[in-house]
């Protein structure tokens, strides 16, 4: 690379990758296939429109990589429609928002602090200040289970147009059928923002919503599906709902897409209609039960009591007495990178929150199973309990490097 800058820096995230260990449940790695398609010469080329509808000439190609893309993403997910433009997984919520609704109108989701995500209606958010958001939670914060009666009745309450279901940091099932049922009483649309289950979903390791009837499905295409960052809507079979979504992505939001982003989609979706994309999957939930095994044995309390999918929400400061802040930067120095994150009703400050957000994507990505992983919540337990002592967390952090340096990043996956 002749611009040495940037490229001492992409060493330096390369090597920083390669000794660590990632456990920020939405974080994962491509395949070098992926890599290759997202760096091409697809990037170069506009591409307004949709395969057949262009407004720019010389799409033979880009046509048939989108359409790809698209029959894919369908097999992919079981579904009639989707739309693999949007550039990400907040795009696509909004775009699907904008397409289906009018400002004022009423949508159902999951409360921010029981698990929810920023465009679900968040205050702090723009699309607050066009919808009515109102909110849903967990009947008991300690099981994980989600208050269907509350929703019901705040459904029947306000009439929403849309019941949201998905969240950013909610480690169990949600009843899909139960949220249909609802919505179907109040004749609402039922969406599901699965960005980040989409790969669990691929590989039959939790139920696809499209099962138990939903409309919608939006998502990011990195994550557990471990493709290019970036975002698509699916439909399960309206085609009046495809064309107004299709038409609120392009022209309403955006304009070209992202050509190179789109043929690394297709190659992800590819990748994960593989047998081996199917073992990848169903590792992940073993992965998280041997790691929330391990937290059990010491007592840290779990949102939810533990995990059904990839990630584990854990009350440290309440457990250990260490903020999510502080278990944030003290695993940073020995190797392990998570988040910080609120947990239900928490007493502390977003920024200093009480709990921890860790999952098993990228680490299972690397090869690691059962045995390793609990390993490594034995290490992050040991190094909270440790926080003053700098040889201790010295010893840890060489044997994160030594676990790191045994299970390398692979270059490709099928």
């Amino acid at each position: 690379m002749r611009d040495k800058k940037i490229e001492k820096l992409i060493k330096g995230e390369a090597l920083r990758q390669k000794d660590g260990l990632e456990l920020i449940p939405s974080e994962n790695y491509v395949s070098q296939d992926v890599l290759e398609a997202n760096g091409s010469i697809f990037t170069n080329k506009y591409s307004e429109g949709y395969p057949g509808r262009r407004y720019y000439g010389g799409q033979e190609w880009t046509d048939k990589v989108e359409s790809l893309a698209i029959e894919r993403a369908c097999k992919l997910f079981k579904c009639k429609f989707a739309n693999v433009q949007p550039h990400s997984g907040a795009p696509a919520n909004i775009a699907t928002y904008f397409a289906l609704l009018e400002p004022g109108d009423t949508i159902l989701g999951m409360d921010l602090s029981h698990g929810g995500h920023l465009t679900h209606g968040h205050p702090v958010t723009y699309i607050a200040k066009l919808f009515n958001f109102v909110r849903y939670k967990m009947k008991n914060p300690e099981t994980g289970e989600i208050d269907y009666e509350d929703m019901r009745r705040v459904a029947i309450k306000t009439k929403p147009k849309i019941i949201l279901a998905g969240f950013s940091a909610y480690p169990r099932e949600l009843n899909y059928k139960k949220i249909v049922e609802i919505a179907k009483e109040v004749g609402a649309i039922t969406m599901a923002d699965m960005a980040h289950i989409a790969g669990l979903i691929a590989g039959k390791a939790v139920r696809n919503p499209f099962d138990d009837g939903f409309d919608i499905i939006t998502s990011t295409t990195h994550k557990t599906l471990r493709g290019p960052r970036g975002g698509m809507i699916l439909v399960r079979e309206s085609e009046e709902l495809a064309k107004k979504i299709d038409k609120m992505v392009f022209p309403g939001l955006q304009g070209g897409p992202h050509m190179n982003n789109i043929a690394a989609k297709a190659v992800c979706f590819g990748e994960a209609l593989t047998p081996a994309f199917k073992k990848y999957a169903k590792q992940i939930l073993k992965n998280a039960k041997a790691m929330e095994k391990v937290f059990k044995k010491h007592k840290i309390r779990m949102i939810g009591g533990g995990t059904s999918n990839h990630l584990i929400l854990a009350d440290v400061f309440g457990s250990l007495g260490v903020t999510g802040k502080e278990a944030q930067t003290l695993l940073d120095e020995v190797g392990i990178t998570l988040n910080m994150n609120m947990i239900a009703d928490d007493p502390r400050k977003p920024m200093d929150p009480s709990g921890i957000r860790f999952g098993t994507p990228a680490i299972t990505t690397r090869g690691f199973k059962e045995k390793e992983c609990a390993l490594v919540a034995e290490l992050m337990i040991e190094t909270l309990k440790n926080k003053d002592n700098k040889k201790k967390k010295e010893e840890i952090r060489k044997k994160i490097k030594t676990l790191a340096r045994k299970f390398p990043i692979p270059k490709n996956f099928v």
